[in-house]
Formats: C-alpha cells, sequence, structure tokens
C-alpha cells in the first residue's frame, strides 16, 4: 500500500475532539496510579491494615475488568458527547468524594466510582481515533497516545510523593479536581458527535456474566501473592474457577448473539489475523511489564532503602522518555510499519528484564536508571505498532468492540503478570528462608527469580513481534454471521 509523503491534515473539529479526548484520558490515567505510594499513609490516618487498604487498588481494578466490555456497546449505542459526558461525570464525582471522604468505606466506593469513568475513556480516545484519522496518519496519532498511556503512569506516584511530602492524602483527589473539572467544562463546549449511534438492545444476561467472569479471574490473579497457599487457597481456587465458567458461558452468548448482530461484545474482531496477534503480542507484553513494574519498586524499596518519593524520581525518567519517543515511532510507523520497530521493542524489554534478574542490593543506582531507560525505549517501540496494527485491521464497525476487548485484556494479563510473579519472588524467597538463608539475600534472590521468569515470557513477545503487519489492503474482511455485508459503520464526518 503506498501512502502519499503529506497525507492532508485533519479538518480543525477532529483535530479538537482528540485533543479533548487525550487531556482526558491523561487526567484519568494519572489518578490510576497516583494512589500507590498513598497506601502506607492511608493505613496509619484510617487505621486498617494491609489486605484491607490494598482493596484500594483491587476494586479499581475490577472495577476496570467489569465496566470495560460494556464500553463496545455504549460507543455504538451513545453519542461520543454522551459517553465522554458519562465517563468525566462519573470521575469527578469519585474524585470529590474521595476527597472528602470520612472513613475507608466512603473512599473505596469513590475507588469504585472513579474507576467506572476511566474504563469508559480509553475505548473512546482509541475508536474515536479510528474513525477520525485515515490509517496513514494513525501512527503518529497513535504515538500521541502513547505519550498519554506512558507518561500519566510515570508522573503519578513522583507526583503523589510530592504531594504527600507536605498535604494531606486528600489532595490527591483535590489536585485532580480542577483539572478534571475543567476538562469536562472545555468538552462541553468544543467536543462535537462521532458518527451516528446505532439502536442496539442491551442483553441483560451478557452483563453480569461479563462481570462474574471477568471480575473473578481479575480478583482470583490478584490474590495469588497475598495467599500463601497461592492456588490451592479457596480463597482463589473458588472464584478463578467460577470466573473461567462465566467466561465460557459469555462467550458462548456472545457467538449466540452475533447471529442477531446484537452481542455486548463482538468477538468477531478475533477472525482479523494481525488484532489476534495484536492481542496475544499485547497480553505478553503486558503479562512481563505488570510484573516488573510492581518487583522494580518493590526492590527499590525493600532492599535498598528508598522511600516513594525517591523511588518515583528514578522511574520519572523512563516514563518521560517513552512520552519523548512516542511521537517519532508512529512517524516511523506511518512510513515503514511495524517490522522495524515491535521486534526490537520486544527484544529490549527481554533484554531488560533478563539483566534486572542479575541486580543485588550493591547494583549501583545508575545502572538501574539505565536498565529502566532502556526498558521504556522498547516499550514505546513495541506499544504503538501493537495498538495501530490491531485495530487498524478490523472494518469500522469493530472499532469500539476492538478497543473494548484490548483494554479488557490488558487488565488480565496485568493482575495474571502480577500474580505470576509475586508467586515466583515469594515462593523463592520462602524456600530460602527455610535452608537458613538470611532475609535480605532470600528476597533479592526471589527478585531475581521473579524478573528472569518475566524475561522468559518476554522471549514469546520477540517471536509474535516477528510477524505483526500492518494491513496491506486496508481493514481485513470480517464476515457477519448473519448476512453477508457487515453492519452499517459509523460514518466519517
Amino acid at each position: 500500500m503506498t501512502f502519499p509523503a503529506q497525507p492532508n491534515p485533519l479538518a480543525p473539529h477532529d483535530r479538537a475532539v482528540i485533543a479533548i479526548l487525550l487531556v482526558a484520558t491523561f487526567v484519568v490515567i494519572l489518578n490510576e496510579t497516583i494512589m500507590n505510594v498513598a497506601l502506607p499513609r492511608l493505613m496509619a490516618e484510617l487505621r486498617v491494615d494491609a489486605p484491607t487498604v490494598q482493596w484500594l487498588s483491587t476494586a479499581f481494578m475490577l472495577t476496570m475488568a467489569v465496566v470495560i466490555p460494556v464500553t463496545g456497546f455504549l460507543l455504538q449505542r451513545l453519542s461520543t458527547r454522551r459517553v465522554f459526558f458519562a465517563a468525566m461525570i462519573l470521575f469527578s464525582a469519585g474524585t470529590l468524594l474521595a476527597g472528602l471522604a470520612p472513613g475507608f468505606t466512603v473512599l473505596l466506593l469513590a475507588r469504585v466510582v472513579q474507576a467506572s469513568g476511566t474504563a469508559i475513556m480509553l475505548p473512546l480516545l482509541m475508536t474515536t481515533v479510528l474513525t477520525l484519522v485515515p490509517p496513514e496518519r494513525r501512527g503518529a496519532v497513535m504515538g500521541n497516545i502513547s505519550i498519554v498511556i506512558s507518561v500519566a503512569p510515570a508522573i503519578g506516584p513522583t507526583l503523589s510523593g510530592l504531594i504527600l511530602q507536605a498535604l494531606s492524602w486528600r489532595f490527591l483527589f483535590l489536585f485532580v479536581l480542577p483539572i478534571a473539572l475543567a476538562v469536562l467544562a472545555y468538552g462541553a463546549r468544543a467536543l462535537v458527535n462521532i458518527g451516528e449511534p446505532r439502536r442496539l438492545t442491551l442483553d441483560v444476561l451478557s452483563v453480569p456474566l461479563s462481570a462474574l467472569g471477568l471480575g473473578g479471574v481479575v480478583y482470583a490473579l490478584s490474590r495469588v501473592g497475598e495467599t500463601p497457599a497461592g492456588l490451592g487457597s479457596p480463597a482463589v481456587s473458588l472464584p478463578l474457577l467460577g470466573g473461567g465458567l462465566s467466561l465460557v458461558l459469555f462467550t458462548w452468548r456472545q457467538l449466540s448473539l452475533q447471529r442477531r448482530e446484537a452481542p455486548l461484545l463482538d468477538l468477531r474482531a478475533f477472525r482479523a489475523p494481525q488484532f489476534t496477534l495484536a492481542a496475544l503480542l499485547m497480553m505478553v507484553a503486558m503479562l512481563a511489564l505488570f510484573g516488573g513494574a510492581i518487583l522494580l519498586p518493590l526492590y527499590l524499596q525493600n532492599i535498598r532503602g528508598l522511600n516513594a518519593l525517591q523511588t518515583g524520581l528514578l522511574l520519572l525518567p523512563g516514563g518521560l522518555v517513552m512520552g519523548l519517543l512516542a511521537p517519532t515511532v508512529g512517524r516511523l510507523f506511518d512510513r515503514h510499519g511495524p517490522a522495524w520497530l515491535a521486534p526490537p521493542g520486544a527484544a529490549l524489554l527481554t533484554f531488560t528484564l533478563w539483566q534486572l534478574g542479575g541486580i543485588t542490593a550493591d547494583t549501583p543506582v545508575w545502572t538501574l536508571l539505565t536498565l529502566h531507560l532502556v526498558l521504556s525505549v522498547g516499550l514505546a517501540l513495541l506499544f504503538t505498532p501493537v495498538f495501530t496494527s490491531g485495530l487498524g485491521a478490523l472494518p469500522m464497525h469493530l472499532y469500539s468492540h476492538g478497543s473494548a476487548i484490548l483494554s479488557t485484556l490488558q487488565q488480565v494479563a496485568g493482575a495474571a503478570g502480577t500474580a505470576l510473579l509475586v508467586t515466583v519472588m515469594t515462593g523463592r524467597a520462602a524456600g530460602l528462608l527455610r535452608e537458613g538463608t538470611a532475609p535480605l539475600p532470600a528476597q533479592t534472590a526471589g527478585l531475581q527469580a521473579a524478573f528472569l521468569v518475566g524475561a522468559g515470557i518476554a522471549v514469546l513477545a520477540v517471536i509474535l513481534a516477528l510477524f505483526l503487519r500492518r494491513p496491506a489492503h486496508g481493514p481485513e474482511e470480517v464476515p457477519s454471521h448473519a448476512e453477508g455485508e457487515a453492519p452499517a459503520a459509523l460514518p466519517t464526518p
């Protein structure tokens, strides 16, 4: 496929829509990580123990996993403005409630409300970009999305540490609230609808099946590292079994509804080979990455003795590097496709995790910083090609479902990666402690083993990345069960 050297720029109102959604997504993703370093403070001030306070993160992740599959339906049934308002009003209301929360229970409820808005925003942004931006320019715009996805989580812990140095934990939310309200007000004035909503009926059986399935699996995986018996514990095995059974029933239900063109989540997206490959590659990469993302802070704080602010500052340059590289990677994708980007990115991810498998209590800080920067470069090379190739392979009527599927798989893969690598770490450390090894060397060896397992998983990402291609002639054909032609697509303004 030959692309023009200088494609026509987007119309001003299209650029405004994408800009509004980018800023809104940045705000909600920033909130997702801003809480991580505040948990010890909350334990002391709210007088709760570690397993209880961890529910502030677990409940957020569970809500994301439950709500995201419904966004495929919402994005086709409701207008762009309505979906945007729903997301930002939920997020702003949850943020206000969290800032004023008198106790833990209200704070937990506020996090659930926040997560409901957050879950809607990223699929909305991706679907809008795919609808508005022609294929020859999608890499550059997806690069801007990568800035949001990479820089916001990197800034979150650092910003949180700075706020907690001088102010109450409530200001973690009160700082974000005015920005969220400003985005909401600007969106009310400038955001225009994209395409026409379709008259769809919500399948009432699919929603609980999805919630029980994904919620059960994510909950079980999030508990693996906290339970000494691991998968053998009923607290893990029962929700995992129930969630797996619900997912089987959910899949069967969607296949049945597809014959009537009424699925909650259209699984025909997986009939596009490049989408399926991108989904697998993203899951493998996220499985390795999410586990590593929790292991490195554990090492820095538990082994090296850094505080939360120092940890955030050490990890901040990596996120900024990802943000700086993302536009360039997007333009390179538009010019050359994923072949020269994704495989090197996956290789750098594998190499870095392997090197982290050799760190000790005496590893120089500059080595750690360098490894994290290399890891960030690898991720910058990987994520934009994966999302752009995978979603670009779909016909327009599957954009919203494809975005929802990838976002859902991110949550599941993140929970699985965290559960697996934390289990490896604690199992190795516990075994060495039983053999008489001192606590610090045992914990270090546990972290090393977990990083090496992450590197082994990342090797699969290298293999998958070799087969990633940009669709040669536009979206791949994904036939309908009911008719020979696909359903009516959302028109591009």
